[in-house]
């Protein structure tokens, strides 16, 4: 009789990553420098620090350190939560009939609920070591604000939240956890900042979006003092802060000798799909390994699969610098669906690039579908997942039937980023047949593209 592997494939304190991994180092080709929007040069080190903490800028701009250590503060912070366990999901396997294993990395074990408490306690970290006092920042789902109200409490910073204002009446839960932990959470667009008015004035009926919250929260860290912006997603940074999950499920296949074949995560702005497949990448550029890397995103904001590489703002009030990615326009204002954490139009400059030279493939989904994959998942496996994961799991269990058509026993590995308990209503209204899917038109992309700023690089 086979001997089954432990079903949670753990790791012991004494094999967690020391170090996060910099996908930038091994690219061979880089991804073109963010841009300064007047100038049109690439930013400097003094132009960034203006918005963001110094050192996080450092890391922004690093292109040549493969691995960059990680603080001791900030380690004592991850031993509370980590190493997060790899899970060999034998019952989900069992009920689709399928000889593949699949394999999830869940990030949920955290009272934020997911994977976005690994880059807040560093970038906390990192504020308080500057010397500041205040955060600001965005949120779409809730994740990320719940994160950084944990991180900005364990450091003792004030903190406001700019949350998406549908994601905001879809999840008071959510709100109510960031205010517990004493930040200050606004929808928006709101009237608190110009960038807000304004957007009020161009969309009255808009549910907001990322690149709304992202233009007030660095409005509102312009204007106060001892005040820097920090975000969840999109920038290298954040994606070197995730690194340590993808770090861990490398060690984690190898310590038991799981080969794997698919890689999976779901993709918003590109952090806990940059981190997850960071440290696989290097095989993948080399040449050494092929893994079926696979980006999924919603159909109802396909940056990827349907956007254009281009330079654009990382905001809705075009006040970021500009960012060499894969984009709706930063004007696209995405649908009101029930995966906040995936509604931003645009990508991390590095997963573009690399998207763009066939590194990894994406695909999209419905969100029918991914809550009908969500709560099987649920069924089987014991775990609600947010509805960002669930991207992911449709996908996992697409691949592994392919596989119960072909007999192939490929080894299937996920990102489960964290989990649904704060989205029952989004779960009640799947479960009441009162959701329903969206697909832009070639109509409301050419709005969104006709936002995309008219600039030599774009005309190349």
């Amino acid at each position: 009789m086979e001997r089954k592997l432990p079903t949670r494939l753990l790791l012991e304190e004494k094999e967690l990553p020391r170090s996060w991994y910099n996908i930038n180092a091994i690219m061979k080709d880089k991804h073109e420098p963010m841009l300064n929007p007047k100038t049109l040069k690439p930013c400097t080190e003094e132009e960034l620090s203006e918005v963001f903490c110094s050192e996080l800028v450092k890391q922004e701009l690093n292109m040549t350190d493969e691995y960059i250590p990680i603080p001791d503060e900030v380690m004592d912070f991850y031993k509370m939560v980590r190493p997060a366990p790899l899970i060999r999901a034998y019952c989900l396997e069992k009920v689709l009939g399928t000889p593949a294993e699949i394999y999830y990395k869940f990030e949920g074990n955290n009272t934020s609920g997911s994977h976005k408490l690994n880059s807040a306690i560093a970038q906390a970290y990192y504020a308080k070591k500057q010397g500041l006092t205040t955060l600001t920042t965005e949120t779409g789902a809730g994740q990320w604000g719940t994160a950084l109200s944990m991180a900005c409490a364990y450091y003792g910073m004030d903190l406001t939240v700019y949350m998406v204002k549908c994601s905001a009446e879809q999840k008071p839960f959510r709100r109510a956890v960031m205010r517990t932990y004493d930040a200050n959470v606004i929808p928006s667009p709101s009237t608190t900042t110009e960038a807000g008015r304004k957007i009020l004035a161009e969309y009255p009926d808009t549910v907001g979006s990322l690149g709304c919250a992202i233009s007030e929260a660095i409005e509102t860290a312009k204007s106060k003092e001892n005040c820097k912006y920090v975000l969840g997603s999109v920038l290298d940074y954040v994606v070197l802060h995730q690194s340590i999950i993808g770090l861990e499920t490398k060690i984690a296949l190898e310590k038991y000798g799981v080969e794997p074949d698919v890689l999976i995560s779901c993709v918003g702005g590109g952090s806990n799909f940059g981190g997850f497949i960071a440290p696989f990448l290097k095989d993948k550029i080399n040449g050494t390994k092929n893994y079926k890397i696979i980006g999924v995103e919603p159909e109802s904001c396909p940056s990827l699969t349907r956007g254009r590489y281009a330079y654009d703002y990382g905001d809705t009030g075009k006040t970021t610098p500009l960012m060499k990615m894969y984009t709706l326009g930063n004007g696209f204002m995405p649908v009101s669906s029930h995966s906040g954490g995936l509604r931003y139009h645009g990508l991390n400059s590095a997963l573009s690039k690399l998207y763009h030279d066939g590194y990894f493939e994406a695909v999209t989904v419905k969100q029918t579908e991914i809550f009908d994959a969500a709560v099987k998942f649920a069924k089987s496996e014991g775990i609600l997942p947010a509805p960002e994961s669930s991207h992911s799991i449709k996908v996992a269990i697409d691949e592994a039937l392919k596989c119960k058509q072909t007999g192939e026993k490929k080894k299937i590995v996920f990102c489960l980023t964290g989990t649904g308990y704060f989205d029952l209503k989004a779960y009640t209204a799947f479960k009441d047949n009162e959701m329903q899917d969206y697909t832009p038109t070639e109509e409301d992309l050419a709005k969104g593209f006709a936002t995309i700023p008219d600039i030599p690089q774009n005309r190349k």
